[in-house]
């Protein structure tokens, strides 16, 4: 009878299409894992993988089983979740992805409190944009992410707990900066500072403004929100930033301002990603209603970063 720990070794192969990265991986021996594999495909009696000594392929119907041995294994690690969902909140092992506009700024303001509530709680972080994160979601590699919305989240459930509002990022010379608050038509004639294609702020962005992409054909382009702030304090022109980023991102500058945007909001939802059948749903409760009195804090200066 094929066995669980079985199937585990040829997805690791088929994952790194390696066998002895995938013997690294499952921490046994390239021999026993090669065995491993023989022998399921002996009791299959179908061949899984073509190997040589310079590459490893998936046959058509290994690629259906392993298809199959991929959605157990997702059901087998649910059982595990679902038998530990009876112990105490947050007292075995999560991995979570966290988009890179939000990592930086969200961190620094709960993970403090998460150890001094939970001390042994281990917590695995992994930065990666939007997409990547969602895929890895979905393939069980990381329990669940943290992500800014709308952003297409189709076959999964989205658990909101915090909504903010943008603020422009202006030189102190530039007029802009003198205001209270701005509308979106204001920001037309001055150079939009954006991040790069594949961040999804750039599209929150345009979104909360109303402006179009074909609009932006002369803005200019950063790779973090921290490049964008050093280039408005080089007046190279302006930006948008979350209020959630805000402290860190102007701390102690005396050459640039802040001014909220003044149009309807919130512009942005941040968000727990899991799966629909995930069986951790208590421990993102419990990270929730945390991460939720922390910013909270955090606005209201409680805080001080």
């Amino acid at each position: 009878m094929i066995t669980i720990k079985q199937l585990n070794y040829a997805l690791a192969v088929d994952k790194t299409r390696h066998f002895k990265q995938a013997a690294e991986r499952c921490s046994i021996s390239q021999s026993a894992l090669s065995t491993a594999i023989s022998e399921l495909e002996r009791q299959l009696k179908v061949q899984i993988f073509e190997r040589d000594n310079k590459k490893v392929l998936l046959t058509p119907m290994g690629e259906m089983i392993l298809r199959k041995a991929h959605t157990i294994n997702l059901e087998v690690s649910d059982i595990y979740q679902l038998c530990r969902s009876q112990d105490l909140p947050l007292s075995y092992p999560m991995s979570l992805g966290i988009i890179p506009t939000i990592s930086p700024y969200l961190l620094p303001k709960v993970l403090p409190e998460v150890r001094n509530q939970y001390p042994d709680f281990q917590l695995t972080i992994i930065e990666e944009q939007s997409n990547v994160l969602l895929e890895k979601v979905k393939s069980g590699d990381i329990d669940a992410a943290i992500l800014a919305l709308p952003y297409a989240t189709d076959g999964l459930h989205a658990f909101t707990f915090w909504e903010e509002d943008f603020f422009v990022v202006a030189h102190r010379s530039d007029d802009l900066a003198g205001q209270r608050e701005i509308r979106a038509p204001e920001l037309r004639n001055t150079p939009l500072l954006l991040l790069k294609e594949g961040h999804c702020l750039k599209d929150h962005v345009l979104a909360a403004c109303k402006f179009q992409p074909a609009e932006m054909k002369h803005s200019l382009m950063g790779t973090s929100l921290n490049t964008l702030v050093q280039m408005v304090a080089g007046q190279m022109g302006i930006t948008l930033v979350p209020e959630m980023a805000l402290n860190q991102l102007i701390y102690d500058s005396a050459e640039i301002k802040a001014v909220h945007l003044n149009e309807p909001g919130p512009h942005r939802k941040i968000a727990f990603i899991t799966r629909l059948n995930y069986a951790g749903t208590r421990n993102i409760e419990v990270l929730m209603k945390l991460f939720r009195q922390q910013l909270s804090k955090a606005r209201s200066g409680h805080v001080v970063e």
